[in-house]
């Protein structure tokens, strides 16, 4: 085939650019007369609509390209910059960029290096508006008629961003004329165009969200007010609870579930405006006299990789009443915020029962879990591959008799429980190596205290393990991983797992205080590490954990095929955290894989709370042969894909997962040559489970059979793409925002209140 001569590729490129510079000159006017409040309203909420079906699928969280976060006003009045959030090599800690917290307007955002998208200074000239000049050069240019988009664009995570001004705008264009807005996806439609360059000519309006009603107002002024008490008590209680909840997502439930709000630390005390104070973590010195908890309403659409939910009412309130102030215990005076003492919780609370604490944790255990896969690393290969890609989760009871003396024991093991935070944010690499000495004397004296208090194990049951009081379905939970994200839900879905882990309370605190409270993703690679190394030592616990379920000979079997190829000191660590308890538990096993029996022991002791959503109905039987797909043929498969199946007027959703066998997840680096392919398999499950979809299908139900048996058959990348042209919903589809549109509102209609926006930045290419 003729290429066309460099000379003409060149013209063509001026082209398109003058083009696309004229369609944004199409909107460009002197500025009008101020719009009436009903204008500016319709004006921004046609434009807000368009932002959140296209836009924000994208640019959402920390790993929106170039900071632009489209998921408010002030993140697009913000900007974009070439600053990194996610940088796994620095030296040193950046300065926090945390859209309406480290910052509180445009100005203050331009002395940090963000560029504006948006015509400032009361211009309505449309090529100073970097947002709608990226649109136009998508609707100049279109997509690449292609189907495999790798040649045009790069779509990998760390790829270097372009994060062009509109000074430079034309440069860009010059360089890169497919690379307009929507990146490698369908441009927007001509009256989605309309609506945005309409509002940017307008001069951007933004109107306030309409007032709370007075009952939900009420309601925050009670909550504030209980937080707020004087008492020293009550004042270690409400630090503790906002340490826990501060990325929650809070709503009340008996009020409205479409309202949600941020737990915050402020200057002000209710009935006045909120100052939030700003700190890196949580448990950072506020360096006020007095501060106060005050509620921040969240205006963005709800994102499906940080929407964490959390439902307040008067039963938790009254909750929080038994928990940390009717029992009986003094507080003479208040924690210090000094690192060493803000960075672990057992110092700072060490006042406040253990089993108080670990019922708090345990009465939103999956919101708990989730804070490490949806909390501040949003995404991150770093924080996840220390996780197998499928386990199921029970906890210990927390009415064990050996509860009464946890308090205790956690007070005398302070010192082995340092984590890296106390190091700040800028870390030396190296220095987990003292944490590993600390975490093995903290083991040595865990496994003798619970031997003490078990008979050497022999006084461990099924009973031991939590049931959720016969109610609470955070009893077990699923972990599933997507490589560099993850998804936890409720229950104990799909096969049994490879790996289990069974959690206590000093094992869940350090979890959140590790990788929640305590990780700063703006830090260097010293604190990455640390925090990555760590937490090799906590996935240990709750596998040792299950394995003192367990016959002692089988342990050491289970071990090994959980961790080959790790040798010398490592297998060492790893032999004595899973050993635990020598003894063995008072269950009887007849079988010569009892690890699969305690899998259906588990199942069998929380059964009455199980959740049964995830289980395919009689009608779609036939996707139950995906989930016998295995071995080489399912590592061609994404790490998370999104199927529907059309049946007329009606849509049924579902969730295909790769599950990635390891050789083991104890190394920090090489995962691709640990991979296992010969041991992967498929997991599929109805409605939407991730938030960064890989891949997408859509599938009449007429030939629902023809996609089962051509996914059965996968043998090779070729076979792969061709079940993605034949039933895939591609970059390149016509259809592809339609089908996303779609999509979301099934999610929504599916779980109204977790639902969120998917993000589109893991799409495969094609």
């Amino acid at each position: 085939m003729n290429r066309p001569s460099w000379w003409v590729l060149a013209f063509a490129t001026v082209l398109l650019a003058t083009a696309c510079a004229r369609q944004s000159q199409q909107v460009s006017a002197l500025p009008l007369p101020p719009l009436s409040r009903l204008q500016a309203s319709e004006s921004w909420s046609a434009a807000k609509q368009v932002l959140e079906q296209r836009c924000v699928v994208c640019h959402g969280c920390y790993d929106a390209p170039c900071q632009l976060k489209l998921d408010s006003y002030s993140g697009i009045a913000r900007g974009a910059t070439e600053q990194r959030v996610y940088d796994g090599a620095r030296l040193k800690a950046v300065t926090p960029t945390r859209l309406d917290i480290d910052a509180r307007n445009p100005a203050q955002w331009r002395e940090r290096g963000f560029h504006a998208v948006l015509p400032e200074g009361g211009s309505a000239d449309a090529r100073a508006s970097l947002l709608l000049r990226m649109l136009a050069l998508k609707r100049s240019a279109g997509l690449p008629e292609n189907q495999d988009l790798s040649r045009d664009f790069t779509f990998e995570l760390e790829r270097k961003q372009t994060c062009t001004d509109a000074e430079h705008f034309d440069d860009y264009a010059k360089a890169h004329p497919l690379w307009g807005m929507p990146y490698g996806l369908p441009a927007i439609s001509d009256a989605e165009w309309a609506a945005v360059s309409d509002w940017v000519k307008d001069g951007a309006p933004f109107t306030e969200p309409p007032a709370l009603a007075q009952e939900v107002t009420r309601t925050i002024e009670t909550w504030e007010s209980f937080l707020n008490q004087p008492s020293l008590k009550n004042q270690l209680m409400a630090r503790y609870l906002y340490e826990h909840l501060f990325l929650a997502s809070l709503y009340f439930k008996d009020l409205d579930d479409t309202q949600f709000f941020r737990l915050v630390r402020s200057r002000t005390q209710s009935g006045a405006q909120v100052d939030e104070i700003a700190t890196r973590r949580p448990f950072d010195d506020p360096a006020v006299q007095h501060l106060y908890y005050r509620f921040i309403r969240r205006t963005g659409p709800p994102l499906s990789k940080t929407h964490m939910v959390y439902p307040l009412d008067a039963a938790r309130l009254q909750l929080y009443r038994t928990l940390f102030l009717t029992p009986d215990y003094v507080v003479t005076e208040l924690p210090s915020y000094a690192p060493e003492v803000g960075a672990n919780p057992f110092r700072a609370f060490a006042a406040i029962p253990a089993r108080s604490r670990y019922r708090f944790l345990l009465t939103e255990a999956a919101f708990t879990i989730m804070g490490f896969i949806k909390g501040p690393v949003c995404r991150g290969q770093i924080a996840l591959n220390v996780i197998q890609d499928r386990f199921w989760i029970t906890f210990v009871d927390p009415d064990l008799s050996f509860m009464a003396d946890e308090t205790a024991f956690l007070v005398s093991e302070q010192p082995n429980l340092d984590m890296p935070a106390e190091l700040g944010s800028s870390t030396l690499a190296g220095l987990w190596q003292s944490y590993g000495k600390e975490h093995d004397l903290y083991m040595k004296r865990r496994a003798r205290f619970l031997s003490q208090r078990t008979g050497n194990g022999r006084q461990l049951t099924m009973a031991s393990i939590w049931d959720g009081d016969g109610h609470n379905e955070n009893a077990a939970l699923t972990v599933f991983r997507h490589f560099d994200t993850a998804t936890v839900l409720q229950g104990l879905v799909g096969k049994p797992p490879k790996t289990a882990w069974v959690i206590d309370y000093p094992l869940l605190e350090r979890i959140h205080y590790l990788l929640v409270a305590g990780f700063d993703v703006f830090g260097n690679v010293g604190h990455q590490l640390s925090t990555r190394v760590y937490m090799d030592y906590l996935r240990m616990e709750g596998e040792a954990g299950f394995l003192s379920f367990l016959p002692p000979q089988r342990r050491a079997k289970l071990t090994a095929s959980w961790y080959r190829g790790v040798s010398g000191a490592g297998k060492v660590r790893v032999e004595s955290d899973l050993m635990g308890i020598s003894g063995p538990a008072r269950i009887t096993y007849r079988s010569a894989t009892p690890e699969l029996e305690l899998l259906e022991l588990l199942r069998a002791r929380v059964r009455p709370i199980l959740t049964h959503q995830y289980e395919l109905a009689h009608a779609e039987q036939v996707l139950d042969r995906l989930n016998a797909i295995s071995g080489v043929g399912a590592s061609f498969f994404a790490e998370t894909s999104f199927l529907t199946v059309r049946s007329g007027d009606k849509r049924s959703s579902f969730s295909i997962l790769r599950d990635s066998a390891h050789t083991n997840v104890a190394h920090l680096f090489g995962e691709t040559a640990r991979r296992i392919k010969a041991e992967d398999s498929l997991s599929v499950l109805p409605g939407f489970v991730g938030a960064y979809p890989n891949a997408l299908f859509e599938v009449d139900r007429k030939e629902l059979s023809d996609f089962v048996d051509a996914a059965g058959k996968v043998d090779s990348e070729a076979a792969y793409h061709a079940l993605r042209q034949r039933f895939g919903v591609l970059r390149t589809s016509a259809n592809f925002w339609p089908y996303s549109d779609r999509i979301h509102q099934e999610g929504h209609a599916l779980t109204p209140v977790t639902a969120g926006l998917f993000d589109y930045n893991h799409l495969e290419p094609f």
